[in-house]
């Protein structure tokens, strides 16, 4: 892949952009990891009968709504632009989490963390390509990259309003704050474009002088399957796929797996707070790293930080060194899913970058579905309280092999300067 796709100068001001993402996302971060938050509350609930194997089963079910709400969100954000969809995946999110809050038995409850789940599925990729065409070329990890820092945000956000009102409150109570995304709808409507920068995507670059441009294929899915871009395009959903059994295993069991390991419900929502705390830092620091022409190589050492840290978490330490593995693993869960979402978006021009994050966030949602349930099969099938932590460990190896094996071409180092000859309006 040439340089050519990478993002433009931006349309709209970055700053506000930035912001709008963080806190859309923030929202989404919330969502993610209430379940995780209650797993608890919901195993100890009078009368559900939850056992470990449902509660990956919940968070299986959630995830399994999130490729329809990736695919289709990539698809139309590109077709019609980005602010349609964000305000309607937003209404559709806050009227799910109302849902979950509001139902009385565990099949109703599942059924609305599936819905919740393509609400959440459609936010990530329209998010992430519409910060994508805001952010300065210059700095575009780091933007892109404090906007997704909004999913760890969310998940700290989660855990201290667990940690206030777990377990003397009802678990349901927690859900009632999903209805504050629909706050947001006037707030998207306002900011966001209506159609991508420019108002027509992008043609591809001329091969030769004197040449017309062209306008793009209006198969944008067979388009990431074309020699050009299909061998990265297999690469980011494989990729895209270990990222996500780590993010959402860990979301969904994270403070049950410290509570077998011997602390209780307060001290197990700490290290659910340390991990989200790390993943922000975490994607900070590796953005800023990335903008330095070593994206590639950051998201590898991400990849394996999450390795090691799981390792460590699953061995007596130190609380204060428990506590920081619990941050590093943040970093090398969902800072590393960041940094491969940034990777899709400055391999791809902007008429494909919503359909390539969408499809490879929703290929990849395979692995959140399997995430939960992998995590419930690996303690359930092994009684060592250590099973749950190991299982964490291939996901993140395989994910950084992966990443490894990208062509060095997939993003040009020389991003960070813009090429005004590449990115002139069509006669």
């Amino acid at each position: 892949m040439n340089t050519s796709s990478q993002p433009s100068r931006p349309a709209v001001r970055t700053g506000p952009a930035v912001a709008l993402g963080l806190v859309i996302l923030c929202i989404e971060g919330y969502d993610l990891f209430v379940l995780g938050t209650v797993g608890p509350s919901l195993l100890a609930h009078p009368g559900w009968g939850v056992t470990p194997s449902t509660l990956g089963l919940l968070g299986s079910l959630t995830a399994l709504g999130m490729p329809f709400g990736s695919i289709a969100a990539g698809w139309a954000g590109d077709l019609y632009g980005r602010r349609a969809p964000m305000a309607v995946s937003l209404t559709w999110l806050s009227l799910c989490m109302l849902l979950s809050a509001m139902a009385g038995d565990l099949p109703l409850f599942a059924a609305t963390r599936f819905l919740a789940g393509v609400g959440i599925g459609a936010l990530i990729p329209l998010v992430t390509a519409y910060v994508s065409e805001a952010a300065d070329p210059a700095r575009h990890s780091l933007h892109v990259g404090t906007a997704t820092t909004g999913l760890a945000i969310g998940g700290i956000v989660t855990g201290i309003v667990g940690r206030a009102l777990l377990p003397r409150w009802d678990f349901h109570a927690l859900f009632l704050f999903g209805v504050v995304p629909l706050l947001l709808v006037p707030v998207v409507l306002r900011l966001v474009p209506a159609r991508l920068s420019g108002g027509t995507p992008a043609a591809p670059k001329p091969h030769g002088p004197g040449t017309a441009p062209q306008r793009p294929p209006a198969n944008r899915v067979g388009q990431l399957l074309t020699p050009r871009y299909r061998r990265a395009t297999l690469l980011f959903w494989a990729a895209t796929f270990s990222g996500l059994v780590l993010v959402y295993g860990a979301s969904t069991w994270l403070p049950t797996l410290m509570i077998k390991a011997g602390y209780d419900l307060s001290s197990s929502l700490e290290f659910a707070i340390a991990f989200n705390v790390g993943a922000v830092v975490g994607t900070l620091s590796a953005a800023l790293i990335a903008d330095r022409g070593l994206l590639k190589a950051a998201t590898v050492v991400s990849f394996l930080l999450a390795a090691v840290a799981m390792i460590t978490l699953s061995t007596p330490q130190p609380r204060a060194v428990l506590l920081l593995a619990s941050g590093v693993a943040g970093a090398g869960a969902l800072g590393t899913q960041a940094l491969v979402n940034i990777f899709v978006a400055r391999a791809h021009p902007a008429h494909l970058r919503g359909t390539a994050l969408g499809f490879s966030l929703g290929v990849g949602r395979v692995g959140a579905i399997v995430g939960p349930s992998y995590l419930a099969a690996a303690t359930a099938l092994v009684g060592s309280p250590e099973a749950g932590f190991y299982a964490f460990v291939v996901p993140a190896v395989l994910g950084a092999a992966l990443i490894g094996l990208l062509r060095p071409g997939t993003t040009g180092t020389g991003s960070a300067r813009p090429q005004p000859a590449a990115h002139a309006p069509a006669p």
